[in-house]
């Protein structure tokens, strides 16, 4: 939220995710991130009662009135008073829920450009078919619950500006095989659609605290390529370069890189998902000022330059 520390703050906000806790004491609290369409704010409600808990869930508007302050280098959204939207109050969820700068329709056209360049017609095949059995979700879905692309839109916007940075490498260093990157860029977090929520109030779901979304994207992958009647290697390395992406095991790969196309995507990824974080954390940053802390990047903060 584009809100400085010391400002008051007066508002229709989004739960976009509400847990319980215990403090050491022993009291009951609320853990609540807020957002309208400009991000989102951790706030925090104490003494809480199962009213609370009944009132204050997940993918609801509120009113809040509070004032903003850092915490361990964040910032953090003190409630003063909090309630309920009534119906009559005129506010929607799509008043509050940030979303890609262009429109899934313009974005999903971008995608599809990048079947042209695909040669292999196994790859090419078991990636249409997954595309186009998960199509609606793919195109609405964020990439995470938090952290990076966590908007509507997001998976989708994650994966045209990772095709693009692909591209860029792939005509840098042509020994890259562009059929198993591309496809390797679209197919890797499609298990999402089945391991998160949906686009408002994100969740994980059963499926996705049981399977996760890599586990889930194998067996998809394996099940189109009966349905298609493929068999060959491609199966395979299409599977590894979805199990591999995060890199390393102990950050949920199940297996390492082990192909020069999964060892990029897995940069690639990376680099997409962190300036997602940097230009959002940089865009609330005064020139001349650092950023608030990043967990993901070590829990940096980040320093905005005075100059353009």
């Amino acid at each position: 939220m584009e809100h400085k520390v010391g400002e008051t703050v007066d508002m229709y906000l989004l739960i976009k995710q509400a847990t319980r806790g215990i403090t050491q004491q022993g009291s009951p609290f609320m853990t609540l991130i807020l957002q309208d369409k400009s991000g989102d704010i951790e706030a925090k409600l104490w003494d809480t009662t199962d009213q609370h808990a009944a009132t204050y869930t997940a993918a609801s508007i509120v009113k809040v009135g509070g004032e903003i302050h850092e915490y361990r280098g964040k910032n953090q959204l003190r409630i003063k008073s909090i309630r309920p939207t009534k119906e009559d109050e005129g506010v929607s969820i799509s008043d509050l829920v940030p979303s890609a700068s262009k429109t899934k329709e313009v974005l999903f056209e971008e995608l599809l450009q990048y079947f042209f360049e695909m040669k292999n017609p196994h790859i090419q095949r078991i990636t249409r078919h997954l595309l186009k059995k998960h199509q609606s979700e793919f195109m609405t879905y964020p990439a995470a619950t938090k952290n990076h692309h966590d908007y509507v839109s997001g998976l989708l916007d994650h994966v045209v500006s990772m095709l693009k940075l692909g591209k860029a490498i792939a005509d840098l260093y042509p020994s890259i095989n562009k059929d198993l990157l591309y496809a390797g860029i679209i197919l890797h977090d499609v298990g999402k659609v089945v391991e998160l929520s949906g686009p408002v109030g994100t969740q994980y779901t059963i499926e996705g605290n049981l399977l996760g979304h890599i586990t889930i994207m194998v067996n998809e992958i394996a099940k189109a390529a009966d349905e298609l009647e493929i068999d060959g290697e491609e199966v395979m390395l299409l599977q590894h370069m979805v199990l591999s992406h995060h890199g390393k095991e102990e950050w949920g790969s199940p297996k390492r890189p082990m192909l020069k196309e999964a060892e990029i995507l897995h940069y690639i990824d990376n680099i997409d998902a962190k300036m997602n974080m940097l230009d959002r954390a940089l865009g609330k940053t005064e020139p001349g000022e650092f950023s608030e802390r990043i967990f993901p990047l070590d829990n940096r903060s980040f320093y905005k330059p005075t100059f353009e």
